[in-house]
């Protein structure tokens, strides 16, 4: 059995790439849901890409981006938050990659627009497609791939793969402290 890489940009046009272990895409594609409700059109695209995942694949899923605005942020948290459910049901393990890591395997910098990526995923790695969604879940999928693959990394790539297998412990603090004994 072939490992295969599976990178997913969950939206309300979801990108799925999936990648054999050597790297060669085996599927790209744009997943845009069909129906006339919301509802379904939310279910045709979970079920879709659900479908694209077999068993034996590892999963990378890009994280919620909590600075998106607009109509269509319900509509790409469900699809998210209903991929999730679907590869918890299946008791299948994904990895969650925020979207500036994202950015920072392909470009070097953890910051940047979709079009700053088109570039340096082409040099790097050859990959091109119209759709950002398409690039994003490729990205993805490399990053998956590199988890799991012996692949030579730049530096920073290696700190995305490093912080994603050992992030960095969340440090709260209070902004009230209560007083005791008084």
């Amino acid at each position: 059995m072939n490992t295969r890489y599976v990178g997913i940009d969950p939206s309300t046009k979801t990108g799925v790439v999936i990648l054999d272990a050597a790297g060669n895409v085996l599927k790209n594609i744009e997943i845009q849901g069909q129906g006339e409700e919301e509802p379904g059109r939310i279910n045709d695209v979970v079920v879709r890409t659900l479908r694209l995942i077999e068993r034996a694949d590892v999963v990378a899923i890009e994280n919620f981006s909590f600075q998106s605005t607009g109509s269509f942020v319900g509509q790409q948290y469900a699809i998210g938050w209903a991929i999730r459910i679907g590869l918890y049901h299946r008791k299948q393990k994904y990895i969650e990659v925020a979207p500036n890591s994202l950015k920072k395997f392909a470009t070097g910098v953890g910051k940047g627009s979709k079009e700053d990526l088109i570039l340096p995923i082409f040099k790097r790695w050859g990959f091109e497609h119209e759709s950002d969604n398409v690039r994003d879940a490729f990205v993805l999928a490399q990053i998956v791939r590199a988890i799991h693959q012996p692949i030579q990394l730049t530096k920073p790539q290696q700190e995305v793969i490093h912080n994603l297998l050992h992030p960095p412990k969340k440090t709260t603090t209070s902004k009230t402290k209560t007083k005791r004994g008084k």
